[in-house]
Parts: C-alpha cells; structure tokens; sequence
C-alpha cells in the first residue's frame, strides 16, 4: 500500500541512519519530498524559513528553491552588464560575511567548471531610487569574467544555466564545509559559532544536472568525503535521478552506516519507498526496459517513456565507456545515426525545449521508441547485464 510523501519523510526521520541515500526518476517528488522533510522536522516558524533554505537551524537543504535565492538582472536596458542577484538572507550572510568564504566558493567553482571563469562579488554600493539614496549591500550581486591570460579578459559575461547552478552549488557546498569543521568540535563552548549547535539534518537534492561525468563523479567522491569526515550527530539526506551519482555514492558509503532506497510514484498518487540491498547492484535500468515493453505492449507509450529510453542510453553509454549516448544508437547502413531518432529522445526528456514540446506522439514516434529499445537490447546484450550494471 503507498504512502504520503509526508509518511515517507516520517519513516526517513524514524531512521536514524547517519546518511540516507534515495534514487527516484525525474518528476517522482524528490523536491517536494524535501520540502516536506523540512516541515517536518522544522515548521515554519518565521519569515526567513522560506527565503533562506534554513529552517530554524535543525535542517540546512539544497533543491530548487535554492537555486531561486540567485537570478539575473539582464540589464535589458543597456545589454552590457549582465549579473546575477543574490536574495539577501541569513544563509549567504553567514557565508560570505561572517565566514569571508568568497575566495573558497570561487574556487570550488571553477575547479568544476573552468580555472579561468572567475566570479566577482559586488562592494557596497549607492543608487538613486525614485529621488533617494538606496544601499546595495556587498555580496548581493555577481559578475562573471573570463580571464584569459596575458592580464586579458571578457567581462560581463553571461554563464550558461549549467554554470549558474555550479556556482549555487559551490555557495552551498562552502557552507556545508565550514558546517562539518564547526560541527567536528565536540565541546560545544569551544566553536566558534552556535550557528548550528541545533542541526540535525542536511538534505540535498539533486547537486548534480548540469556537470559532466568526470567532474559528477569527483563532486559525488568529495561529498562522500565530506560526510564521512563529519563527526558529530548531523544526519545527512541525498536524493537524485542520476544512476551515476547513485553509484558512485553508493560505492562510497558502503562500509558506512547508510541506508538506500528507490522512491517510485504509483498511478494513484501515492509512493513507496523500496529498501536496496546494500550486496545487491541497482537494477533500474531492468525496472525501466520492462515499464518501456509493457507501454508498448498495451498501447500505453506517454512522452515520460522516452526520458526512460534515455535513462537507459545514459546509463549503458557510461557503463560501455562511450562520450555519449547518441554513440550507442542504431545506425543506418552508411553508418550514421538518424538525426530523427535523436532529436524525438532530447525534445521528450527535456522540458527545456518548450517551443518543441510533443503534446501527442504520433505512431510513428511510437514505433521509433519501439525499434530503439529492440536495437539496444540487441546490439548491447541487454538481457546479459544483470547484476553488471
């Protein structure tokens, strides 16, 4: 029988476990599963709660709503000075000014992105606003530049949405170090801060979208590490839909003690929160395949089952060791990929494509789905990977 997702953050609570690691596909609830999590664990209790990502100091959290403490001001006007705002409250307050951690963020974020794209946080500074005098506080604004050697460099650069979120993530990730070194020291009179002497929980969901496998890989390792130099009594919570970060965290804690689950929605809204084994491999690419046959089978194929389709492409382009999943598609008898089969996986698994969006698949679109999945399973030996992957 499923569950609420606020008896799925109740049974996450009753676990007591040091790290718990949750897999679940794209749509499933992760964000709101942590927004409930929150609830749960801190109500809301005063305005900063919903601004700041910190919850009456019991629980720090990372989702989308993370993300929306920083946006562009695009300077339309002018077109020349592109920054990015961040929201003043108590979270980048405590890290930037308190903690003076802009130099640690800047290179956190370019070791995950590039060495020469170099953020620059804004001084205080006035402005004129309807005839008054308006003060704009430091480390509310970013500028991007692109040093290029020589003492060249682009300034005002606008970074790429996958960017903007490694830099959020950078923010977050310095606060959560300086969390683990202030938490580490047992007697709690010696810290230097009680910022955090209430916090239970750490909860992240989802860090990983926009990077690139190697550099996923290593944020997933160094988290690990992170977790695992963590002393105290802090409890730490990770969601994802990335099988790949999945794993790699997986392999990371397995001496420790945590706990995994695969987080499925049923057709009547409600979910349940499957336990893995922690000697077992994570099936859910064979989870997938039969969900994809058995649409296929009763005439069931929705746009969701080719962001499956490529779930499984991903996830057999890594383990195969090609650059990318178009490399293991079928290819047409000169040896080419067809640009139509492509191009209907990226515009159904990508909401991003807004202007492409497929309101009806055609039969087409669902004899292609079809065809691909016999290909693979074909061409890769699908059927062969069990307990491989």
């Amino acid at each position: 029988m499923g569950k609420s997702l606020i008896e799925i953050a109740q049974e996450l609570n009753d676990s007591g476990k040091k790290v718990q690691l949750i897999y679940a596909f794209n749509g499933t609830g992760k964000t709101r599963l942590s927004r409930e999590f929150k609830d749960l664990i801190a109500p809301k209790s005063d305005a900063e709660t919903e601004d700041t990502g910190l919850a009456s100091k019991k629980i720090i959290y990372y989702n989308a709503f993370t993300e929306d403490l920083f946006y562009w001001d695009n300077d339309l006007e002018n077109d020349i000075e592109p920054k990015l705002i961040i929201q003043p409250n108590i979270f980048t307050k405590w890290i930037f000014e308190d903690q003076g951690q802009d130099g640690r963020i800047i290179e956190n974020f370019q070791h995950y992105t590039d060495v020469k794209l170099t953020p620059h946080f804004n001084a205080p500074y006035t402005i004129e606003d309807s005839g008054r005098e308006k003060l704009i506080p430091a480390f509310t604004e970013v500028t991007f530049s692109y040093e290029r050697g020589n003492d060249e460099r682009s300034d005002n650069i606008k970074i790429s949405k996958g960017e903007e979120s490694c830099f959020v993530w950078s923010v977050f990730y310095s606060l959560l170090e300086q969390v683990v070194d202030v938490l580490n020291v047992p007697e709690v009179s010696e810290r230097e801060t009680h910022q955090f002497d209430h916090l239970e929980y750490i909860f992240i969901d989802d860090p990983v979208s926009s990077l690139d496998d190697n550099h996923l890989i290593e944020l997933a390792v160094n988290l690990a590490q992170l977790i695992k130099n963590s002393m105290s009594d802090l409890k730490f919570l990770i969601t994802t839909h990335n099988p790949l970060f999945y794993n790699v965290l997986h392999n990371e804690f397995k001496k420790a003690a945590f706990k995994k689950y695969f987080l499925k929605k049923d057709e009547d809204g409600q979910y349940n929160l499957e336990s893995q084994s922690n000697d077992a491999p994570f099936s859910y690419h064979l989870f997938l395949k039969a969900e994809i046959e058995k649409a296929i089978e009763t005439g069931q194929v929705q746009k969701y089952h080719f962001n499956f389709l490529r779930n499984i492409l991903e996830k057999t382009s890594t383990f195969l060791g090609y650059e990318n999943w178009g490399k293991i598609l079928p290819k047409t008898t000169d040896g080419k990929t067809d640009p139509y089969e492509s191009r209907i996986i990226n515009i159904s698994s990508h909401s991003k494509h807004s202007a492409e969006e497929i309101v009806q698949l055609t039969e087409n679109d669902k004899r292609v789905l079809a065809y691909l999945l016999k290909e693979i399973k074909k061409n890769h030996k699908f059927n062969h990977w069990e307990g491989d992957i």
